[in-house]
């Protein structure tokens, strides 16, 4: 089976890469860095692509396309998002008009104004969103319905109807993370981490083992269009997981909640003012970041599970010492 994987060079792309090979199947890997270590793709072939500059040259026929790529932050410019996350996803539909497309969202492009309670998929995308990433992928995620069959009538001016999965993970961890564990560690102050909320509320986590076994699924299963929240088997608190990922790290520090009312107008402040000075990275406190840690954020796994085949591991960090 040819199978190609945008996003190589990254966290969930690479680790796709090395799950394909492990069965047999040497993708064609695609990612934004020049080069990379041969074992991060597991010696797949590597060519470099910056898919905002355009649709991909040469581009091989592939049965599946296994789409990761992707601009992963809260902060940051909307053209820059957009660029990346909306125009990149139509370059790679356009360099790959044959074989089933495999989309990874996420599960931010459900409402974050209000709770997600075991959401459905059909409750995405949402009206409104915080920042341009929820938009961007929400816009991204409806160019790849405009192409998938059986979804509507086609708005985007390209290849006929194919099969296509969109995969709507959330909070995705595991060795190799580069944004969600470097970011809850960097908080730690002394014996303290700063959290919101009160720690009971809910979370859907998604191991990267999880995620990549939904990507291979969907990319070589016989279930070839579908919308699929993706997760770990069960929610857990908050206040569980943090506990639980500072013992398996050796971090002698506690959580300390602030409650939302509070951390909001905290956060729209330390926004406003990276904004007025121009700096680049985040703050260390964003809308986005409580809207996803004061409340609960929960998916609905059962159409994963029943059509797509998806089984689910616990929540576990397990080995996160070394990651």
């Amino acid at each position: 089976m040819r199978i190609a994987v945008t996003g190589a060079s990254g966290f969930v792309g690479g680790a796709v890469c090395r799950a394909l090979v492990g069965q047999g199947i040497e993708p064609f890997a695609y990612g934004r860095r020049p080069q990379v270590e041969p074992e991060h793709v597991a010696g797949a072939p590597y060519r470099s692509w910056d898919l905002t500059q355009g649709p991909l040259r040469d581009a091989p026929v592939v049965d599946a396309v296994i789409h990761c790529a992707g601009s992963v932050t809260d902060w940051g410019p909307a053209s820059t998002l957009f660029a990346t996350n909306l125009a990149g996803t139509k370059h790679v539909l356009a360099s790959f008009p044959k074989g089933r497309f495999v989309h990874v969202s996420t599960a931010s492009v459900y409402d974050p104004y209000s709770p997600t309670v075991m959401a459905r998929e059909d409750q995405a995308p949402a009206p409104r969103y915080l920042n341009a990433y929820g938009a961007s992928k929400a816009a991204a995620e409806r160019a790849v319905l405009s192409v998938m069959r059986g979804y509507g009538r086609a708005l985007w001016r390209g290849p006929a109807k194919r099969e296509a999965v969109i995969l709507r993970p959330h909070a995705v961890y595991g060795p190799g993370d580069t944004t969600l564990l470097p970011r809850l560690l960097s908080s730690v102050r002394g014996p303290i981490l700063p959290a919101v909320g009160n720690g009971r509320q809910r979370v859907s986590l998604t191991s990267i083992d999880n995620l990549v076994q939904a990507c291979l699924r969907a990319a070589m299963g016989p279930v070839g269009t579908g919308i699929f929240n993706i997760a770990d088997a069960e929610p857990v608190t908050i206040d569980t997981a943090l506990r639980a990922l500072l013992a398996e790290r050796g971090v002698k520090a506690r959580p300390l909640y602030l409650p939302a009312s509070a951390a909001r107008p905290l956060a729209a402040a330390m926004e406003g003012a990276y904004l007025l000075t121009r700096r680049p990275e985040p703050p260390r406190l964003t809308r986005y970041a409580i809207s996803h840690l004061a409340v609960e954020r929960t998916l609905d796994l059962t159409a994963a599970t029943t059509i797509l085949g998806y089984t689910p591991a616990e929540t576990t960090f397990k080995g996160a010492s070394t990651w």
